[in-house]
Order: structure tokens, then C-alpha cells, then sequence
């Protein structure tokens, strides 16, 4: 048996303090099976030790809200007992390293997650950020990952229906790839991890056991080095057509009472799994590894409880339902072993060949995982940007933007995903929101994911407010009720004062938010330490948002809707142009405050934008983001094919800042009513203007800037399928 050195452990990740504490709850040195099993459980990646002082203060709770965060994925209430299941989760070290298997993999994990909990899923969503465009690798790592989330979801029958991708340098050296699952359950059939019932079988389902993704957590909790492409050994590789076989047999035992606990085998496999359950059950397990599917011989204890293999379910089934449930296992030809039973003695027995290999107490490894109070600097605030220049040509300017890497049209990605399996989606991707009708019903879910990274860089706190503000936006103007987000935290090294005071200051920014809009946390993942040689990536607190609509057919979109129709810009347009994409593309820079977040405005012109939707006001609206108003205006003339002319309001600030200015709060619809529209906005006390009417073939602004759509819809179309054309 190997002696645990101080190297030894240092390899494991695990600090001189925490190896002291091992060292306190086991009462001895532990072997090198039971050292592994403490490092992968205190990872950074499971444990949240870094981040979980702070998750602790986010609004969780609602009247809508069936389970918050602590089980699989959250859970909402939608009525007509319909229950909707989602999260999402990261996997970008994997993808950075193997792009395809990484992407595949973490498309796979997290519907593993969704319908661990009795929900089939009904839609996926993915959250890109690439390096920048001309990095020797970005190309490479594009078509990697795209095809992977292609390669699982397209398999797995699921349709993928939204997201955002986005290029900076700040990710060359470490990609993000954020996956979300959204499923449908019914609310009297939902399924929970905690084991309970002593005596009760432990049975493992799905794929057999390999060698793959061994250490994945705990490398998924450092940063990159010069050896990244070293640690592919642990990336682990899917089969989504197992996981397809997978999901059925689960759905069909679920169908009947045998299921006592169920839990999906993400990071740390067959470790985390049977510690989770045994932990919130509080009971123990005793667990006979030979019984475990192998794929490879002669595979240690070490290596089955650390490896992170896809396709694998671990259950507590009640006594005497083992013969119903491997019929339904092996009909769908899926391993099926019952490899232990619950006991009383609240330890973990791992045997393997006739000996005791691991003997750990289960409550002190699982909940007394450290939980660090890090050091964390506010960052400084940047100083507003008042010193812009006016573009020489407007329109040279927004044709340029909308053919900027991060608005270009990301058609490319989309179309090789099936967004219309299932043939329930009703808005596809290229919207503010994606829209999924609720099968057999006129209900619909809403969903979109956001994050302003820079935005985030420069003022963590109104960058984490901003970016709920935007899903909340995105969900309201397609006309559904915002009910929930799940957050996907991407930052880097929490050991780095600056950098936790990202992560602290866009946690507070995030949960004012969710307060302020009613919009609770109901899931969430944090990945960390995405840097390479100390280069950290932009803070990336991506939420994605889920909303729901009463009736389906009462929906707004993006496109005008017929020509000589007005159109009114909904908020104050104050020209804020620090951190603009404007600024960035146009000048150069990459400076300035972001613009403030005013919560109660949000609230107040969302509230308004949708309540128009919802009684068939308009048919028309879209928020405006990144690029502005005439960004905004160039998409919605894009996406109907017709032009628009604009005036500019005797108000306005100057005539650059106005049409680029990325003032929040702010929303276009256009109505064939417009006296109607101004009259209820005064009344409720909503800034509303008329700045135009639809029609032709041309967009113009103040009589004099004009650019054919057909010039826009060029250069908003073509750099996507350039960039990954060209060799």
C-alpha cells in the first residue's frame, strides 16, 4: 500500500490545513483510496468551498418554487401540475482540452441532472465564450464544441433552442462552455437524491465503469499550465446514444414506486453520488466494488470511486422491486448491479475482493468540507467616459457592429443543432428568447441565457445586476412571466483577492436582482481557477432564465410586423457609452463605467412592455442591449426584411451616443396604435417615445444616415461563416 507523502497529497489538491483535518475526522492516515476520495469531494468543483459563504445570500424562495438549490437542478411550479426542472452547468476545462468529448460530456451531465429528477427534457441551451478570433486555436475549439453539443443533443432527441456565443482575448487560454437543460415533470411525480431505508439495495445503472475522467473535479478546480494537454486522460467521453436508452429506462421505472432515491453520476462518479445520497438520508452504505460494470480489467477501488464515466445512475430501490427494475434496465440493454445497501452506521465500506479497501465517516466528509472565507478586494470604479468620437459614416459604424464577432449572426452554430425535434419549438434561436410550448397545451416556457462580461469586469456589482436584468428583459419582451434564473459562475482564481471581489461583488449585484424582479436562483454551478499562467478570463456570471407564458399564441417578436406601423423606444436614452461595444469596435477602447442598472425601472417598463403583449397590444418588441438602439433597430429590420426611418427626438443626446449608448431598461415595440400605446405609458408612469414608423427597404436615421437592410443582413450573416471557412 503506497504511503501518503506530503507530495502525494499536494498532488490531490488538497492543502496542508485540509490534510490536517483529514487527518482529524479519520483518526489515522488515510490509504490512497480513501485520500482520493476526500480530494475529489473537497474540490473546488463539488465542495464550492471558495463560493459557498456567498451562494448562501441569494434569494432562493417564491410561492412558484418547488426546490431551490441543493438537489440536482431547481424546480418551479407552472400550474395544471406541470413542473419545470432546470440548470446549468459548466465544462470548460474538458472542453479547452478535448473540445468535442468536453462539450459532449457536459451537454450529457447536465440533462443527466434534469431527468435524474423525473423530467424528460424538452429543451437545451449553451453559453459560449471563445478567445479571440485570430488565436491559432479559437477556429479549432469553435467547431470542436459546437459539434459536440450538436453530436449529444441531436442524438438525444432534445432540441436546442437557444444561447449566446462571444469572442475575447481574455479566453484564449481558457474557454467557456456553459450547458443548460430545461425538462418537464409532473409536479406529484419529482424525484430527490436523499437515501433512505435501511437494508434497502444500492443499485447502479447505466454504462460500465472505465478509466476515463479519473480526477476530472480536481481538475476542473486548478488553473491551466503549459501541460493542459497533459490532462486529457481526464476528459471523460459520452455516448449519447446510451444516455438516450438511459433516460428512457429511468422514466419508465419512474413511472412505478420502486424508486426510493436516484442520483446522476456526475463529477467525482460513483464517489459523489453515494456520498450525496448517503448524506442527506443520513444513513451509511456498505459497497461491493466487484459488483460494479467494468469496462477495462483490472480497475482499482481507486480508480472505480474516482472516475467520471458518462452514462451512470446510482438508485436506492425499496425492497423486493430489484427484479421489476432490471427488466426494465436490461430490456433497454443497460447494465443494471446491485453493488451495496444502506446501513445504519453512517460510514462508507467500500469492499473490494474480499477486503475492506475504504472505511469513511460520510456526514464529517460531506458537510464538513471546508468553507473559505477568501480575502477579496471591491474593484475599482472606473471613471465615466465622456471624451467619444462621432463616427465619420453612422452607418459605416452599425454595419460594422452588427458584423462584429459578438453580434454577428451566430446562424452557423444553430443550424447544426435540431431546434425543432419534438416539434414544440415555438421561437427558435436568433430571438431576444427561445419559446417551447408545453406539450399538448397553449402554455409555453421562455427561456434565455446573458452575461455582459465586460460589463462585469469594469463594475462587478451593476455587471451581476445587468445581467439578470437582461434575461428578465429578454423573457418579458417575447411576453412571459419571468419566474426563475440558474447561474453558471465563471471566474478565476478565488485565491487572488482582485478576483473574489468579482466574484463578491457580482453576487451581490445578482442576488439585488433576483430580489428586485422577483426572479429567485433556483440552481446554479460555479467553475473557478479558469485561468492559464495567472491570466485570468473576463468574471462570467452567465444566468440563464426561464419564464412562462399563459398562451402561447399571445407572444411578441423580434421582427416588424407590417409597414407604416410607429415605433416607440420604451426608457430614457441617456447616451452611456463606457464599456459599449461601440466603444470597443468602433474607437478601440475597452474602458469606462458600465451603465448603471436601475432596478426599479427594469421592474417598472418590463411590467409595462408586457402587459401590452399579453392583452394583444403588440405583436412587435425587443430590448435593447449590446450595440444600442440602432443595434436594436438593424435586427428587428433584419429579421422582417424591411426598413425603417428614424427620427431623432429634439431630446437626445449626441446623435453617436444615442444610437450606440447602451442605456438599460429600454425596449422597441411598434403598434398600428400608437395614440393608445403613449396614453397607457403616461398612465402608468413609463417613458415612451415615438422615434419612427416602419416600411421599405432602408434604414434611416434623422433624414440623412441611411443603409440598405440588405448591406446590414450582409455583414451580420457572413462573419461567422467566413471566419470558420476561411483556412
Amino acid at each position: 500500500m503506497s504511503e501518503i507523502t506530503p507530495e502525494i497529497v499536494a498532488s490531490h489538491g488538497l492543502s496542508e490545513d485540509e490534510y490536517s483535518r483529514v487527518l482529524e475526522i479519520m483518526g489515522r492516515e488515510p490509504n490512497l483510496t480513501e485520500l482520493g476520495i476526500f480530494s475529489v469531494m473537497w474540490s473546488e468543483h463539488c465542495s464550492y468551498k471558495s463560493s459557498k459563504k456567498w451562494l448562501k445570500t441569494l434569494p432562493t424562495e417564491a410561492p412558484w418554487v418547488i426546490c431551490g438549490p441543493g438537489e440536482n437542478a431547481g424546480i418551479i411550479d407552472i400550474g395544471d401540475n406541470h413542473a419545470i426542472i432546470f440548470k446549468m452547468e459548466s465544462h470548460n476545462h474538458p472542453s479547452f482540452i478535448e473540445p468535442y468529448q468536453g462539450a459532449t460530456t457536459g451537454v450529457g451531465g447536465i440533462m443527466r441532472d434534469v431527468f435524474t429528477m423525473g423530467a424528460r427534457p424538452i429543451a437545451n441551451l449553451n453559453a459560449l465564450r471563445f478567445g479571440r478570433p485570430d488565436h491559432p486555436k479559437t477556429k479549432h475549439l469553435v467547431s470542436g464544441v459546437v459539434a459536440g453539443i450538436a453530436g449529444y443533443g441531436n442524438c438525444m432527441g432534445v432540441p436546442t433552442v437557444g444561447g449566446e456565443c462571444e469572442f475575447h482575448t481574455s479566453y484564449d487560454g481558457n474557454i467557456l462552455v456553459n450547458a443548460m437543460t430545461i425538462g418537464l415533470a409532473d409536479t406529484d411525480n419529482i424525484f430527490y437524491s436523499a437515501a433512505a431505508g435501511i437494508g434497502n439495495p444500492v443499485v447502479y445503472v447505466g454504462s460500465k465503469t472505465g478509466r476515463d475522467g479519473i480526477h476530472g473535479a480536481t481538475m476542473a478546480s486548478t488553473e491551466f499550465s503549459e501541460d493542459s494537454d497533459a490532462k486529457r486522460p481526464t476528459v471523460q467521453v459520452g455516448d449519447p446514444f446510451t444516455e438516450k436508452l438511459l433516460l428512457e429506462a429511468c422514466l419508465e421505472l419512474m413511472a412505478t414506486d420502486a424508486i426510493v432515491a436516484i442520483q446522476d453520476m456526475g463529477a467525482a462518479g460513483l464517489t459523489s453520488s453515494s456520498f450525496e445520497m448517503a448524506s442527506k438520508g443520513g444513513v451509511g452504505i456498505d459497497m461491493d466494488l466487484d459488483a460494479v460494470p467494468q469496462r477495462e480489467e483490472n480497475m482499482t477501488a481507486y480508480e472505480m470511486m474516482l472516475s467520471e464515466s458518462q452514462e451512470r445512475m446510482l438508485m436506492v430501490l425499496k425492497p423486493g422491486r430489484e427484479d421489476e427494475a432490471r427488466a426494465i434496465f436490461e430490456k433497454w440493454e443497460l447494465d443494471f448491479s446491485i453493488i451495496g445497501t444502506l446501513t445504519d452506521t453512517r460510514h462508507m465500506v467500500l469492499r473490494h475482493k474480499g477486503e475492506i479497501v475504504a472505511d469513511l465517516p460520510i456526514d464529517p466528509l460531506a458537510e464538513s468540507s471546508p468553507e473559505y472565507d477568501r480575502p477579496w478586494v471591491e474593484t475599482p470604479k472606473q471613471q465615466a467616459i465622456t471624451d467619444t468620437d462621432a463616427p465619420d459614416d453612422l452607418m459605416a459604424a452599425l454595419k460594422k457592429l452588427v458584423g462584429c464577432p459578438d453580434l454577428a449572426s451566430k446562424r452557423w452554430i444553430w443550424e447544426q443543432y435540431d431546434h425543432m425535434v419534438m416539434a414544440d419549438t415555438v421561437a427558435r434561436p436568433g430571438g431576444d428568447a427561445a419559446i417551447v410550448r408545453i406539450h399538448g397545451t397553449d402554455k409555453a416556457i421562455a427561456t434565455a441565457s446573458d452575461c455582459s462580461p465586460r460589463y462585469c469586469f469594469a463594475d462587478p456589482y451593476e455587471g451581476g445586476k445587468q445581467a439578470v436584468a437582461e434575461a428578465w428583459r429578454n423573457i418579458t419582451a417575447v411576453g412571459a412571466k419571468p419566474m426563475a434564473i440558474t447561474d453558471n459562475m465563471n471566474f478565476g482564481n478565488p485565491e487572488r483577492p482582485e478576483i473574489m471581489g468579482q466574484f463578491v461583488g457580482c453576487v451581490k449585484g445578482i442576488g439585488e436582482a433576483c430580489v428586485a424582479l422577483d426572479f429567485p436562483v433556483v440552481s446554479g454551478n460555479v467553475s473557478l481557477y479558469n485561468e492559464t499562467n495567472g491570466e485570468g478570463i473576463l468574471p462570467t456570471p452567465t444566468i440563464g432564465g426561464v419564464g412562462l407564458m399563459a398562451d402561447v399564441h399571445k407572444r411578441a417578436s423580434v421582427a416588424f410586423g407590417a409597414e407604416g406601423q410607429d415605433i416607440i423606444l420604451i426608457g430614457e436614452t441617456l447616451g452611456h457609452l463606457g464599456q459599449s461595444l461601440y466603444l470597443r469596435e468602433i474607437e478601440g477602447r475597452e474602458e469606462g463605467a458600465p451603465p448603471p442598472v436601475n432596478l426599479a425601472l427594469e421592474r417598472l417598463n418590463g411590467d409595462f412592455v408586457r402587459s401590452l403583449i399579453e392583452t394583444g397590444g403588440i405583436t412587435t418588441a425587443h430590448d435593447v442591449s449590446g450595440g444600442g438602439l440602432a443595434v436594436a433597430l438593424a435586427e428587428m429590420a433584419m429579421a422582417s426584411n424591411m426598413g425603417a426611418t428614424i427620427d431623432v427626438p429634439e431630446s437626445a443626446p449626441a446623435l453617436h451616443s444615442w444610437l450606440f449608448g447602451e442605456d438599460q431598461a429600454r425596449y422597441i415595440i411598434a403598434t398600428s396604435d400608437a395614440d393608445t400605446v403613449l396614453t397607457k405609458a403616461a398612465a402608468a408612469g413609463v417613458n415612451a417615445k415615438k422615434i419612427g414608423r416602419t416600411g421599405g427597404k432602408q434604414l434611416t436615421v434623422g433624414g440623412q444616415a441611411t443603409i440598405s437592410v440588405e448591406d446590414l443582413a450582409a455583414s451580420h450573416n457572413d462573419w461567422l461563416p467566413d471566419f470558420m471557412s476561411k483556412p
